[in-house]
């Protein structure tokens, strides 16, 4: 809250020949609420996405940790036990559970109508061949990333993810961070700040536009996937013929 609120004009007007010397700002922050999408993922996903499921399909969640999909029929997690990409325990929510990796699903051929996977393929040692059992396994799904600009203002990057990810249309671009970009901005300034219970404008401005913090990745039938690596590397799946 500015001073403006706080104080009437005419005591301003006396005060402020006196303010201005002092070397120090006061600033009024409530205590807010909770944003839609800080305690559940689907919170604001379903803002931006249609998920277009209907009773009977079955939807398999990649990745559920502490926070399954709340569609899913199934869910697969890698690991079990607490680990350091993972807040809180593993949750069920009464649905089966399989433990398994991305790179290697046992599941058939095209044996879920809808595959969600958010926030894992940040993390894989192999985007061509996790996305190629995604694709193996699904009809269609909806897959979801940090983008560069999120990892490096958070500096969520070092030490838990490899990849940063741009879509165009029906195509997944995977990037190899360079260790300056894992780096960030280096400090916790950005995280302390938008996760403060204390109100600040840019708490606002976050939780508003997850889809620019955010990628964003509905798909059907298939899509393409590049992976372009530090060496120089690239690799492709579902490429077109001469790209």
């Amino acid at each position: 809250m500015s001073l403006k609120k706080l104080v009437p004009q005419p005591i301003r007007k006396l005060l402020r020949p006196l303010v201005d010397r002092i070397p120090l700002t006061v600033e009024y922050r409530p205590m807010r609420s909770e944003f839609p999408g800080e305690e559940h993922r689907f919170d604001y996903q379903q803002r931006y996405v249609n998920f277009n499921l209907s009773p009977g399909d079955r939807v398999l969640d990649i990745g559920s940790g502490g926070d399954p999909f709340p569609y899913a029929t199934c869910l697969v997690d890698r690991f079990l036990t607490p680990t350091p990409h993972r807040h809180g325990s593993i949750a069920q929510d009464g649905k089966p559970l399989v433990s398994a990796d991305i790179h290697r699903l046992p599941f058939r051929d095209k044996s879920f109508d809808f595959v969600y996977c958010a926030h894992i393929l940040e993390h894989v040692d192999d985007p061509v061949k996790a996305c190629a059992e995604i694709m193996r396994i699904g009809k269609r799904g909806y897959l979801e990333t940090p983008t560069i600009s999120e990892d490096i203002l958070f500096a969520w990057a070092k030490e838990r993810h490899k990849w940063h990810v741009v879509s165009i249309n029906q195509t997944l671009c995977f990037f190899e961070y360079s260790p300056r970009q894992l780096e960030g901005i280096g400090s916790t300034v950005w995280e302390n700040l938008i996760m403060d219970r204390r109100y600040h404008p840019l708490q606002e401005a976050y939780f508003a536009n997850r889809d620019i913090f955010d990628v964003m990745f509905p798909w059907v039938d298939s899509f393409t996937v590049y992976v372009f690596h530090l060496g120089g590397k690239v690799e492709s799946l579902n490429a077109p013929a001469g790209a």
